[in-house]
């Protein structure tokens, strides 16, 4: 089996969550989706599980933090500048805090930020390999 990544989010609206993530262009997979959690696949190796707070509490009693809170923020990368701008403004669309960070350009690597309605921050972000700078 090949190397993957779930990411599991605690999410007060599953709806709402699902809603917004396919407006970042996520798709579901209907076969580990029910009432009380959506998989919702960014890649064939990258997937966000969406659990209702009671879902999630089955898995641990640690308390969901407030969603004005930051635990992780979660990098994805993307093909240019535009994809990035394309990504945030969709979540934007969709109703989200876009702009949690202004704009970051490096040269070599864009990125902004923005939130999922629950207040899970995402970190979007496109390099161009080849103008990294060289290490001294």
């Amino acid at each position: 089996m090949s190397k993957m990544i779930f990411v599991n989010l605690p999410v007060a609206d599953l709806p709402k969550a699902m809603g917004f993530y396919t407006a970042l262009g996520f798709t579901n997979n209907p076969h580990f989706t029910d009432e009380t959690a959506a998989c919702m696949v960014w890649s064939e190796s990258i997937m966000v599980m969406l659990l209702t707070h009671a879902k999630w509490q089955s898995f641990t009693d640690r308390p969901i933090p407030p969603s004005t809170s930051s635990e992780v923020m979660i990098a994805i990368t993307l093909d240019s500048r535009d994809a990035v701008n394309a990504l945030v403004d969709a979540g934007a669309a969709a109703g989200e805090p876009a702009a949690l960070n202004p704009p970051q350009a490096h040269g070599f690597m864009y990125q902004r930020t923005l939130a999922d309605p629950d207040g899970h921050i995402w970190d979007p972000f496109g390099m161009d390999p080849a103008a990294v700078p060289p290490q001294d």
